[in-house]
């Protein structure tokens, strides 16, 4: 597997699993714009030239949010998200983010789990922030994050 920033030729691959894992997914365009800023970080887990992971974190001074973590259903449960997680939380740091905050669907316990074990915590509730449908965001956040 190889870790690497997101390419504009990543994203039929991208979107793709975007599409397939949620109920409004980011448009073509909207990862296009995000790849071209330089207060975005985007990164890709890839193997044999398929993408099987991404995520995305947008940096605002010493903060991050975290756009979007998706990981190719076929391959979830092998370790491939908390490997990209814990990476994108390591560049997060070089780049002098101290704290990373992000929103969760209520009901997505795997991935609230995850969250908490690279060192999240729930600190509140937005009402009825997703559709499609219609659901609580838990917002956590992540600080301090380690320097490299």
């Amino acid at each position: 597997m190889i870790l690497r920033e997101m390419l504009v030729d990543d994203l039929d691959q991208v979107m793709k699993i975007e599409n397939e894992l949620f109920s409004t997914p980011w448009t073509k365009e909207g990862f296009f714009t995000y790849l071209t800023r330089k207060d975005a970080m985007f990164l890709v887990v890839e193997e044999k030239d398929e993408i099987l992971a991404y995520c995305g974190l947008i940096m605002v001074l010493d903060e991050g949010d975290i756009t979007n973590v998706a990981v190719r259903p076929d391959r979830q449960r092998e370790g491939i998200g908390r490997f990209l997680l814990d990476s994108l939380i390591r560049f997060a740091g070089v780049q002098g983010v101290t704290t990373i905050h992000l929103e969760v669907r209520v009901g997505n316990e795997t991935a609230i789990r995850l969250y908490e074990r690279e060192g999240f915590t729930k600190d509140g509730i937005r009402k009825n922030y997703y559709t499609d449908p219609v659901e609580d965001a838990l917002l956590m956040t992540r600080h301090p994050v380690p320097e490299a």
